[in-house]
């Protein structure tokens, strides 16, 4: 095997491990982020409730909301659970934190911060191909219902 091959085998391991990582890593925070969109989204919809609607269809349209805003919270029950055990932090959590920059700052020290950024890139365009490429059917979540 000469030097090529074997920096291509490198590359080719940081870029899985990266990925694979980094994926275990986002099972924890996509939560978390995820609450603070629901709770924004929530915080919109209320807005717009109190704005355009007559109270006849207000009473109908409360219903949902409070459904919604139940979903947000068991969710973010949910993910304490996950990223907290009793008063302290998954050591998963900060383990994956922690192997997730070494990995980063060895691509770039092998590979360069532009070359980091490329496998950056291409991992979150391969991501949100995913999530448009899903034909499974979805119901959205209505009132916090699937």
């Amino acid at each position: 095997m000469d030097q090529r091959d074997e920096k291509n085998l490198q590359f080719r391991y940081l870029i899985w491990l990266y990925k694979t990582t980094k994926e275990a890593f986002d099972r924890y925070e996509r939560k978390f982020t995820q609450i603070e969109l629901d709770e924004y989204i929530l915080r919109t919809i209320e807005q717009g409730l109190k704005e355009a609607y007559l109270p006849a269809e207000k009473k109908a349209f409360e219903k949902y909301v409070n459904s919604l805003r139940a979903y947000i919270a068991e969710k973010e029950n949910a993910c304490l659970k996950l990223k907290y055990k009793g008063k302290k932090i998954n050591p998963e959590f900060l383990f994956l934190d922690v192997k997730l920059n070494a990995i980063e700052k060895t691509i770039v020290k092998m590979f360069g911060k532009q070359e980091f950024d490329r496998i950056r890139n291409a991992y979150h365009q391969e991501t949100v191909r995913r999530i448009l490429e899903d034909r499974r059917e979805q119901e959205p979540i209505i009132g916090g219902k699937k």
